[in-house]
């Protein structure tokens, strides 16, 4: 069996977390992913990820590059630059997260390539749309958590903005990517065309903030205050049970009234501030803070044993660690324990989406770095006095270089 994007190649000119995230996923689902890398060091992920077993293989980019062929490429070498126009030519699919200004240097924005290969997917991941006065300025996540009003919303929450502890708008602007690469290759399967995708970080993160947030402000004349009062509460956040703690939410009132009965307070469903969805959205705080004591007299395994009984939403609360032995995630193949080609022992992620139609198989480990060049570069036609030319040149770095 082989996933949905077997047969399509995908040249990978992007690094760190929001380019690899949106190849990730092309790859996971079968399509051959070679990412293009710059000497000396490769992707900055490589080293930024942390502690390895080996040099510029970090724990993440082991997690974040699985499945993908490495070439590391001088695209600055005029010798690299005829290459990879080469290689554009073979491509279905060309993802970046350079900045279009240096795409336009180094050759690689979608006008460019374009001419070379017009059945090409150009996307652009950028940090602000190129329409915009913002257009072209450095972005990381949380340049773009700040930005976007990510880290805004801690601060009506808790007083203090902050952002999110992992990297959210990289891994969420990824995913969109992807999609859009998908609708793409779907519309060149009809019209035969190539086509320009450009996926900016700051929009795509103000679209959520606002559409979570907008609420009662979306109305001209607005009929109420910024915000969903129910998400920014403090009190929204795991419950504290007589050993732990537990992940619950009662939202309906089959929910809301099933839980009172759980917790020996039958007369809650009739109370006004409680009694209906209304009710309780207006009175959230209350409702909150009522919930989050009264959990406290049992231990998580008994309030679950409740809930599911009733039927009320809720699941334990589990921690980084707990996630890896974690029953279900076991069960259904999303954590696993694999032996890399050289780094070892290590903890792989699978794939968490399933197609009726077929899978791709479990993807190879993360490649190190240029580990793939010369092989990459057989399989497009050139030949080994070529390859050994870039070596020499500087262009190419790889194990035999």
């Amino acid at each position: 069996m082989s996933g949905p994007l077997a047969g399509v190649r995908v040249l990978d000119l992007s690094s760190v977390v929001v380019g690899p995230v949106c190849t990730g996923v092309l790859a996971e689902h079968g399509a051959e992913v070679i990412k293009l890398e710059s000497p000396p060091e490769g992707d900055l992920l490589r080293r930024l990820g942390g502690l390895g077993r080996t040099p510029g293989m970090s724990g993440k980019f082991l997690n974040f590059n699985r499945g993908k062929r490495s070439l590391c490429l001088d695209l600055k070498h005029p010798r690299g630059a005829a290459v990879l126009r080469r290689l554009a030519a073979t491509a279905d699919v060309f993802v970046t997260n350079v900045r279009p200004e240096a795409q336009r240097r180094l050759g690689v924005d979608a006008e460019t390539l374009a001419a070379a290969a017009p059945r090409l997917i150009h996307c652009a991941i950028v940090g602000f749309g190129t329409k915009g006065p913002y257009a072209g300025r450095p972005a990381y996540d949380t340049v773009i958590q700040g930005v976007s009003g990510v880290a805004a919303c801690f601060e009506a929450s808790t007083g203090a903005p902050r952002y999110v502890p992992m990297l959210i708008a990289d891994h969420t602007v990824g995913l969109i990517a992807a999609q859009l690469i998908g609708f793409a290759l779907y519309r060149r399967e009809r019209t035969g065309r190539g086509e320009a995708i450009e996926v900016p970080m700051f929009e795509n993160m103000a679209a959520y903030v606002l559409m979570e947030h907008l609420g009662a402000m979306s109305f001209r004349p607005a009929i109420g205050p910024f915000g969903d009062h129910r998400v920014l509460s403090p009190e929204a956040r795991p419950l504290p049970t007589a050993d732990g703690h537990i992940c619950l939410s009662a939202n309906t009132d089959a929910q809301a009234h099933a839980f009172f009965e759980a917790i020996g307070r039958p007369e809650l469903k009739t109370d006004p501030r409680f009694a209906t969805v209304a009710a309780r959205t207006a009175n959230t705080g209350e409702y909150f803070a009522l919930r989050a004591e009264a959990l406290k007299g049992r231990t998580t395994a008994e309030w679950l044993e409740i809930f599911d009984r009733l039927d009320v939403p809720a699941m334990p609360y589990n921690t980084i660690e707990s996630l890896l032995t974690d029953p279900h995630l076991r069960a259904v193949g999303l954590v696993r324990e694999e032996e890399h080609p050289t780094e070892g022992p290590t903890f792989a992620i699978g794939a968490p989406n399933r197609l009726s139609g077929g899978e791709a198989p479990p993807g190879r480990p993360a490649p190190r770095l240029g580990a793939d060049g010369a092989a990459v570069l057989r399989e497009a036609g050139i030949a080994e006095e070529e390859i050994a030319a870039l070596r020499e040149a500087g262009a190419l770095l790889d194990e035999a270089a």
